[in-house]
């Protein structure tokens, strides 16, 4: 039950004008810390559970927590401050394995923004859009999963919240511009080692 709310490797402010400083701030430590309390919660319960009923009751509790947990931990550092206003790096897929993979499979960046916006952008209800390794074929792969359920299938290279709370204070219920302004700030040179540790057989 040691699970704690892992720091952002920037200010909450960093990723302006596409995502806002209350959104992250809230986002991080309200909605990420309100993950990581229950998790413990549930682990804690789990522990002292005495009959397989009373474990069973708590899987429900420790999946939700516990991909809440996974998800925003992966999202917050597949973010980065954009290169686009000069503050960073974010935004910016350099030549590598990755940019080569992403040729490979969906012919230009912006064709796999396309379609990886709208396969998320048609999520019903809560969930999240992933650019991941499919651990058969080492291909990249675009999936979501619902509410906070954590990536099972794939090795996560890239994750996208779409839950409301995750944009909609700045974009209200337009999610396609929430989805078109994320990749401005998409961490790739993190994406990139999530995506080289996936094709050389390494656990994530």
């Amino acid at each position: 039950m040691s699970n704690t709310l892992p720091p952002l490797p920037y200010a909450y402010d960093a990723l302006v004008p596409y995502i806002s400083e209350e959104i992250m701030t809230l986002h991080h430590t309200k909605h990420h810390q309100t993950y990581v309390n229950a998790l413990n919660a549930a682990e804690a319960s789990y522990a002292k559970a005495s009959t397989p009923k009373e474990r069973i009751a708590l899987q429900a509790a420790l999946k939700f927590n516990g991909g809440g947990h996974i998800n925003h931990s992966l999202f917050g550092r597949s973010l980065a401050p954009s290169a686009a206003v000069n503050k960073g790096t974010g935004g910016v897929l350099k030549d590598g394995p990755l940019k080569s993979a992403i040729e490979k499979y969906f012919g230009t960046l912006e064709n796999l923004q396309k379609q990886f916006n709208a396969t998320t952008a048609a999520i019903q209800g809560s969930g999240w859009g992933w650019l991941g390794v499919n651990p058969s074929t080492k291909a990249l792969e675009i999936t979501t999963t619902a509410n906070q359920d954590p990536l099972l299938s794939h090795a996560p290279v890239i994750g996208v919240d779409v839950w409301e709370r995750a944009f909609y204070l700045q974009y209200k219920n337009v999610k396609a511009d929430y989805l078109t302004a994320i990749w401005n700030v998409i961490n790739f040179e993190e994406a990139e080692a999530r995506y080289l540790e996936a094709v050389g057989g390494s656990k994530l």
